[in-house]
């Protein structure tokens, strides 16, 4: 069965039908959200994201696949997410992820200054750039993410997020440029 039947089905009132769509979407979902938040966090923005379909599953008008609509929607709860962590910039220790606290772990409490320095140096760049990235809006974040790091096509990118390109590029050249400042000025030291 086709996704616009099944739409038509739960807006007709079988709303177990919509399991049918959650159960079709959601291996994709995960993992395109799991790139653009934190990996212990993409199963609640996933969560959000088929809630938020559901509600709004009436405004789906069947002209692209039902995929690349609940795609934007997941894109747009992924730039929420940045920006509701961009109001709490507070970092606690229970909130880094897993390799980040494998790392701590792994450091020995005896460990000689050398030993440490080739430890924090094995692992820097990964946390710089998390880092760095941390610190973009959220939009310029997305844009930057999707355009370089996952490769995805400039007209693709302005697609799902429902920019125009002229947005996605202005977002994308703002997001590296900013990256390079904040790079730079932390290389210099």
């Amino acid at each position: 069965m086709n996704d616009a039947l099944i739409v038509r089905r739960v807006l007709a009132g079988d709303v177990n039908a919509y399991a049918l769509l959650v159960d079709g979407h959601g291996a994709r979902l995960l993992g395109i959200i799991s790139r653009h938040v934190p990996p212990d966090r993409a199963a609640e923005v996933a969560h959000e994201t088929f809630t938020r379909a559901f509600e709004k599953l009436d405004t789906y008008r069947a002209e692209s696949p039902f995929g690349h609509w609940l795609v934007r929607i997941a894109l747009r709860r992924c730039a929420d997410f940045w920006r509701e962590r961009a109001r709490r910039r507070e970092t606690v220790f229970s909130a880094l992820g897993p390799e980040a606290l494998n790392w701590i772990e792994s450091i020995p409490s005896d460990a000689s200054a050398g030993g440490l320095d080739v430890l924090a140096e094995q692992n820097e760049a990964g946390v710089l750039l998390d880092w760095a990235l941390g610190q973009l809006a959220p939009d310029d974040r997305l844009a930057l993410t999707m355009t370089h790091m996952e490769g995805q096509a400039l007209a693709e990118v302005a697609d799902l997020l429902g920019w125009s390109l002229a947005k996605v590029k202005v977002r994308s050249f703002r997001a590296r440029r900013k990256l390079r400042d904040l790079l730079g000025h932390l290389l210099e030291r």
